[in-house]
């Protein structure tokens, strides 16, 4: 089990996939639930809007786009850019077709990787096992 530092508060937490500690992680998803409604009752809000009526930082609600949980309305928008060519998306961290170069060229890196390992055959001699018998048979000897 790792041990981390909260990211929102700081306080010591058993890692499970989150940089939140539960206390932190259950106040993130109040806040995610309060900007959900809100949103769905008035599609077309702004972020500061949102901010202003549900009291969630404007960070926040920004971090919920690039985590791909929320996403904007309107086809043109300033608020996100995608992180590798700069056109404007309506949620998550890249465009549909960085995220399609991205997808291809960490295929090109890893498929030879993975074959590499599939020929490399695992080697069965003596240098890779555990001699704890071995040990234990040459004590009894002594």
């Amino acid at each position: 089990m790792e041990l981390r530092n909260c990211a929102n508060c700081g306080r010591a937490f058993a890692y499970i996939g989150s940089d939140l500690c539960s206390r932190c992680g259950d106040s993130d998803e109040d806040d995610f639930k309060k900007v959900k409604l809100y949103l769905y009752d008035h599609p077309g809000a702004t972020i500061r809007e949102v901010s202003e009526e549900t009291g969630v930082e404007e960070r926040k609600i920004l971090r919920f786009l690039k985590e791909d949980r929320i996403e904007i309305v309107e086809e043109d928008n300033l608020i996100l850019a995608c992180e590798r060519c700069g056109n404007s998306i309506k949620s998550g961290r890249f465009c549909n077709p960085c995220a399609a170069k991205l997808q291809k060229e960490f295929k090109q890196v890893i498929e030879p990787l993975a074959k590499k390992e599939e020929k490399e055959p695992i080697r069965n001699n003596r240098s890779n096992k555990m001699h704890v018998a071995e040990i234990r048979k040459n004590l009894g000897k002594i």
